[in-house]
C-alpha cells in the first residue's frame, strides 16, 4: 500500500470521528500554542531589553572605585587621563547619585538626583526640549542649576514649568536651566524621572567623594582597549583590584541576553510538558481505535495486507492527527503572540526556530506515541481479529 493511500485512509478515519479527533488534537493545539506564545513573548522581552540597554550606548564603560584614606582617585586626574588617551576615549563624566526630597511650593516628592559632568548629555545622547544642560562653568562655580525630566515637571509643576523656575532639592534652592525631552511617557522610575545637577554640588550634599565614573570609548571596537587602559591606570593608583570594578555595556548586554535565553528555554520546557500530555492522549485514543477496528484489521489481513501495511496505517493516522493539531497550534500561537505583545507594547513574534521546533516535535510525538498502538494492531492474528465482536 502506498503512502498516499495510507494518508487517504487516515483522513477518512479522522473525518469519520470528527469530535473525537478534534478533542484528541486539542491537547496538541494547546501545547504548541503555549510553546509558540511563550517563546515569542520571551523574544519580544529580550529585544525590548536589548534595545533599552543599547540606547544607553554600547561604547560605554562604568567604573566604580572604593576610595580609602590613603588611596583614592582624583576627578581632575581622571579628566587628564582621558585627554592623554583621546584617541581611545570620547569623554568621561563623574556620577554621584542620591535620593532627596524635591519641593515646589507645598508639593513635594522623593526622587533620585544625579550629579554629573558637562559631557554627560553628549555621551548619553540626551535631547533637551527647552533650555540647556549642565555646563563646565556650572560645575566649576558650583552653580545651583538643575535639569529635570518631564515626570518631575508634571508632578511638581503640573506640566507648567519653564527655565528660570526654582525647585528645592534637599532644602536648597536650584534654578531649572533645562528640561529633558520626554523618553518614556513621563512615568515614575523611568528615564523621565530624573534630576541632574553639577557633580561638585552633589558631592557637598552628603557624599564623601566621587566613586563612580562613566567613560565613552571613541568607538565600539575600542571598548576592550579602553578597559585595559583603565585597568592599568586604576591599578597604579589603588594597588588592589578589589578596590575598583570596570564593567562595559557590551558585557551587560551579553549577560542579559544569556539570562533571557535561559528563562525562555525554561518557560518553553514547562509549556512543552503539555505536549507530552497531548502525546499520551493520542496514544490512548489510538489504542481505543485499534480495539474498535479489530475486525477491520482482521479483514484487511485476510485479504493480503502485510504487517507493515497495518503498522503504517495507524502510525500515519496518529501522525496526521498530531501534525494537524500542531499546525493549528502554530497559527493560534502566532495570533496570540502578536496580540499579547501589542497589548504590552512589545514587538513580539514567533521565531522561525520556534515554529520549526514546534512542528517537528508535534510530528515526532504523533509517530512516537502512535507506534505502540500501531504495532499492537499489526501483530493481531487475523483469525482472532475476525472472531472479535
Amino acid at each position: 500500500m502506498s503512502i498516499f493511500q495510507t494518508f487517504k485512509l487516515a483522513i477518512r478515519s479522522i473525518v469519520g470521528n470528527k469530535l473525537r479527533s478534534f478533542l484528541t488534537m486539542l491537547g496538541m493545539i494547546i501545547g504548541v500554542t503555549s510553546v509558540i506564545t511563550l517563546m515569542g513573548l520571551m523574544n519580544g522581552v529580550t529585544n525590548y531589553v536589548l534595545s533599552t540597554f543599547s540606547g544607553m550606548g554600547t561604547n560605554m564603560l562604568t567604573v566604580t572605585v572604593t576610595n580609602t584614606d590613603t588611596r583614592y582617585v582624583e576627578v581632575d586626574e581622571v579628566y587628564d587621563f582621558v585627554k592623554e588617551n583621546s584617541s581611545y576615549f570620547k569623554g568621561v563624566t563623574p556620577t554621584v547619585t542620591g535620593r532627596y526630597t524635591l519641593k515646589n511650593g507645598t508639593t513635594s516628592i522623593t526622587s533620585t538626583v544625579t550629579g554629573i559632568g558637562e559631557d554627560y548629555a553628549d555621551l548619553n545622547d540626551f535631547k533637551m526640549s527647552s533650555g540647556r544642560f549642565i555646563s563646565y562653568a556650572d560645575i566649576k562655580n558650583r552653580y545651583k542649576g538643575a535639569v529635570i525630566g518631564t515626570y518631575i515637571a508634571n508632578e511638581l509643576f503640573d506640566g507648567s514649568v519653564k527655565t528660570g523656575d526654582n525647585i528645592r532639592i534637599n532644602g536648597s534652592v536650584y534654578t531649572i536651566v533645562g528640561i529633558k525631552e520626554e523618553e518614556a511617557d513621563s512615568e515614575e522610575g523611568s528615564a523621565d524621572d530624573c534630576v541632574y545637577i553639577p557633580y561638585s554640588n552633589a558631592v557637598r550634599m552628603g557624599s564623601t567623594g566621587i566613586s563612580s565614573y562613566s567613560f565613552a570609548a571613541a568607538s565600539d571596537d575600542k571598548v576592550d582597549e579602553c578597559k585595559e587602559l583603565l585597568d592599568n591606570y586604576l591599578y597604579d593608583i589603588m594597588k588592589d583590584e578589589d578596590l575598583y570594578t570596570i564593567s562595559t555595556m557590551a558585557e551587560l548586554l551579553e549577560t542579559v541576553t544569556d539570562m533571557t535565553n535561559m528563562l525562555g528555554s525554561i518557560l518553553g520546557g514547562i509549556a512543552g510538558i503539555s505536549l507530552l500530555v497531548a502525546g499520551i492522549g493520542i496514544m490512548n485514543i489510538m489504542l481505543v481505535s485499534v480495539v474498535e477496528r479489530t475486525k477491520e484489521i482482521g479483514i484487511r489481513k485476510s485479504l493480503g495486507a502485510k504487517k507493515k501495511d497495518i503498522l503504517l496505517q495507524f502510525v500515519m493516522e496518529a501522525a496526521t492527527i498530531s501534525i494537524l493539531g500542531g499546525t493549528m497550534g502554530i497559527l493560534l500561537g502566532w495570533v496570540a503572540t502578536t496580540n499579547i505583545g501589542t497589548a504590552f507594547g512589545l514587538e513580539a513574534y514567533p521565531s522561525e526556530s520556534a515554529i520549526i521546533l514546534a512542528f517537528s516535535v508535534s510530528a515526532a510525538i504523533g509517530v512516537g506515541f502512535g507506534f505502540m498502538p500501531a504495532n499492537k494492531a499489526a501483530k493481531l492474528n487475523p483469525i482472532d481479529a475476525l472472531r472479535s465482536e
